[in-house]
């Protein structure tokens, strides 16, 4: 053994200062073993990590979780826990970052073709709308009620296109209807941040996009002018600073030329659309997105055009009035 090379024994070669270990590479994890991470609590939070920050790799996630025992229950149930710290407002950023990772994978089912109509139907959605109820304007809270935002979104994203069917989406605006998401977006839309706002802007948009949202938007004067004044209070804050809220506003104007397609609303919006749309304030933008200003001229084609109203009813001022 004295002549044994010393090269050759490699369980005699000591470790040195400044040398360098290289440790195997570690296989990431597959979908299903991250799946069953959040059966155990103590690998639960960084499973959800893992997940929320691959989905977009999973194309089959949403249908994998929905049928996988207990795995929505143990969703919900990372909402739950935090109820207690909304009121008074308690939430911490390590506990907010834990549920919207929670948010982001029921997010990823409400947008899958198969699982969509079945998270409607366990009327998970409602789950979101404690978080939605906040006022407070910390980033825990904000990032919270973004990312719930997401997932009504998601539900309404594919609505009128052609990745859904009529019945679904029939489905879906019906329940979002009888229940307080449009109180909740316009109080978004009039507190929250801009991305905040942006979101919900779109859900109500993508509502009144069809046509028993709009039917449900113009049922009522109050109803409307609810609407109309939220939209107008976001004009104006936009108005300061226009080159940076592009996207904002052409959900707005989007929102603004629907209306126009109920006879009352149109000639309620006769003196209801704000000023600034009518001046050179966001030229910029119109610049930037040509689609805006080209649904900005047909709005007002839509008002000036006038004489529409149905003569049994009267407009929302007679409804107003009466």
């Amino acid at each position: 053994m004295a002549n044994f090379h010393p090269s050759l024994n490699t369980k005699a070669v000591p470790f040195e200062a400044g040398s360098t270990i290289i440790a195997p590479e570690r296989k990431p994890k597959s979908v299903e073993q991250l799946i069953v991470d959040l059966y155990d609590p103590d690998l639960r939070e960084k499973a959800l990590n893992e997940l929320s920050k691959k989905r977009e790799m999973f194309q089959d996630l949403a249908p994998i979780m929905w049928n996988s025992y207990g795995i929505m229950a143990i969703l919900l149930q990372e909402i739950v826990a935090v109820y207690p710290v909304l009121s008074p407002p308690n939430l911490s950023s390590t506990q907010s970052n834990r549920v919207c990772n929670a948010l982001a994978l029921l997010q990823c089912v409400a947008s899958h073709p198969d699982t969509r109509k079945s998270f409607l139907n366990a009327h998970i959605p409602l789950y979101l709308y404690h978080f939605l109820n906040t006022t407070c304007k910390n980033r825990s809270f904000e990032y919270l009620r973004l990312t719930s935002l997401g997932v009504i979104g998601a539900l309404v994203k594919v609505c009128g296109s052609d990745f859904g069917s009529q019945s679904d989406d029939m489905e879906v605006i019906n329940f979002l209807l009888s229940t307080e998401i449009i109180p909740l977006c316009l109080r978004t839309m009039e507190l929250g941040s801009e991305l905040s706002k942006t979101v919900a802007t779109f859900i109500v948009q993508k509502i009144l996009l069809d046509d028993i949202g709009l039917e449900y938007m113009c049922a009522s004067a109050e109803r409307f002018f609810a609407l109309s004044r939220v939209l107008t209070i976001m004009i104006n804050s936009l108005a300061d600073h226009p080159s940076t809220s592009t996207r904002l506003l052409k959900h707005i104007v989007r929102c603004y030329l629907r209306l126009s397609d109920n006879p009352r609303a149109c000639d309620a919006l006769r003196n209801n659309v704000p000023e600034k749309l009518k001046d050179t304030t966001f030229n910029v933008c119109f610049h930037e997105d040509p689609t805006i200003r080209r649904w900005l001229q047909q709005l007002f084609v839509n008002i000036n055009q006038g004489g529409r109203i149905a003569q049994a009813g009267g407009g929302f001022d007679y409804m107003m009035v009466n």
